[in-house]
């Protein structure tokens, strides 16, 4: 399948010259977009989507990646592939708990969930050199009686 259509090019706001940074004294250059024309080809080409396909070695599915290699057979959260095929939804015990801390994997995950404790206020650090770092199982702790409250 395929969508095209003409649209105003957005680099020259449809005159077909482009006026930036380096032209002046009313000097101006044909736009690299539209080549002059004032409009843009837009075409994108796409195949309907009916269902999911499916990735035979895919074993496990997590929530999203922190910055941390995954593989072999360490406990790294989230739901088997199945499972998440099926439409099951990510659960609080899901996180990569043994690897990242509440404010570490919330960044990422799920912005509105990360903790605003003044122990995160680690401007300009790695996560991992927070001082709570090394125990981050009680901040685990303290964030599911906090933020999962149900």
């Amino acid at each position: 399948m395929k969508i095209e259509f003409d649209e105003k090019c957005q680099s020259c706001n449809g005159t077909g010259l482009y006026v930036g940074m380096a032209e002046r004294d009313g000097f101006a250059v044909v736009c690299y977009r539209c080549e002059g024309t004032g409009k843009f080809r837009f075409v994108h080409e796409y195949e309907n989507f009916d269902v999911k396909s499916f990735l035979p070695n895919v074993s496990k599915v997590v929530e999203c990646n922190p910055g941390i290699i995954l593989g072999g057979d360490l406990d790294f959260g989230g739901m088997s592939y199945l499972e998440w095929l099926s439409g099951k939804s990510f659960e609080t015990g899901m996180e990569m708990r043994l690897f990242t801390c509440p404010a570490w994997w919330y960044q990422i995950s799920d912005y509105n969930k990360k903790p605003g404790w003044i122990e995160c206020d680690n401007w300009g650090k790695r996560f991992s050199d927070c001082e709570h770092f090394c125990n981050k199982d009680a901040c685990w702790i303290r964030w599911d009686l906090e933020f999962n409250k149900k």
